[in-house]
């Protein structure tokens, strides 16, 4: 069996040789490979991982032009790997790596994917805050009973890997996205550390990207395979409501007689048809482009400066 460590580094020079130490001290007796993706960082750090590289064979470097995000750093290591089981984990020094053990034991129970749960949280008080609503709210919308959706620390049988094509910010919905594909997904509690090195790269603007990335994937995993259900049950409420309100001005022109040139409801009612009428548009539309499937190819990133140790 081989292991592949896909590890996506912004700004984590002083952590690096640590990570890469004990991750070494606890893949005794597997084959592996370190899939280092330095995405953009302006420390250093990239010629540390080089250092890393030059007396260790299994560290494999990627490297970016620029910074381009956890999502892509991710893909890119994920279609780079090789191993039979992918663990994911951040650069950072918060995960423990001496935890390793307990994700292979967890997954050769016959899951597909174990994602780690930070049971008690090395974060400002703010960050936990926020972290429980975005967990609780994600858990109730997709009906995925996790705790840490968002934890780095995961191990991915190779099929769940091929199966993902996550940009933007979708690494964040990771076990949401390969639940929906059937795969099986759990998590166990792992250690959280309190961060020794560098900053935090959690901000502000993290929040509204959250709130359009979980409509993204409210999307892409109920409606992907049938858009028609989505636009046309919007269109149907909207074009129904448009005809009972016809229907209404109707029965008032001709039994009542009651002049209907003034009247905004009129109007409201033709709006609402024709509103209907371009969502039943859009999900046929959609229902024609349905099969029309996003793959990722590494030439898609042309940010991509190097690769070291791919053969």
């Amino acid at each position: 069996m081989k292991i592949s460590f896909v590890i996506p580094v912004y700004n984590e020079a002083e952590s690096l040789q640590q990570l890469h130490r004990e991750l070494k001290e606890n893949v005794l007796g597997y084959e592996h490979e370190f899939i280092f993706v330095d995405d953009g960082s302006t420390d250093g750090g990239y010629k540390v991982l080089q250092s890393l590289a030059e007396i260790d064979s299994s560290v494999k470097i990627i490297k970016f032009r620029s910074n381009f995000g956890k999502s892509a750093a991710l893909q890119n290591g994920f279609y780079k790997a090789t191993g039979d089981y992918i663990f994911t984990i951040d650069s950072d020094l918060q995960d423990a790596p001496e935890e390793i053990p307990l994700f292979i034991k967890k997954i050769e129970e016959g899951y597909d994917l174990v994602s780690g749960w930070k049971q008690k949280r090395k974060d400002p008080l703010i960050r936990k805050i926020s972290s429980y609503f975005y967990n609780l709210t994600t858990s109730l919308l997709f009906k995925l009973r996790l705790h840490d959706f968002n934890c780095g620390f995961k191990l991915y049988k190779a099929d769940v890997v091929k199966e993902l094509d996550i940009y933007g910010e979708l690494h964040r919905y990771i076990p949401v996205l390969a639940a929906s594909k059937g795969f099986k997904v759990t998590e166990i509690p792992v250690k959280h550390r309190a961060r020794k090195h560098g900053k935090t790269k959690f901000g502000k603007e993290r929040y509204l990207r959250g709130f359009f990335d979980l409509l993204t994937v409210r999307l892409i995993t109920h409606y992907i395979r049938s858009p028609l259900y989505l636009f046309g049950g919007v269109g149907f409420i909207c074009s129904f409501s448009g005809a009972l309100i016809g229907l209404y001005l109707t029965i008032l022109k001709f039994f009542f007689g009651v002049h209907l040139t003034n009247r905004p409801l009129l109007f409201m009612s033709i709006l609402l048809i024709m509103v209907g009428l371009q969502f039943f548009s859009i999900g046929l539309i959609g229902e024609l482009l349905v099969n029309q499937t996003r793959k990722f190819n590494s030439k898609d990133y042309l940010s991509i400066e190097k690769e070291i140790n791919f053969d």
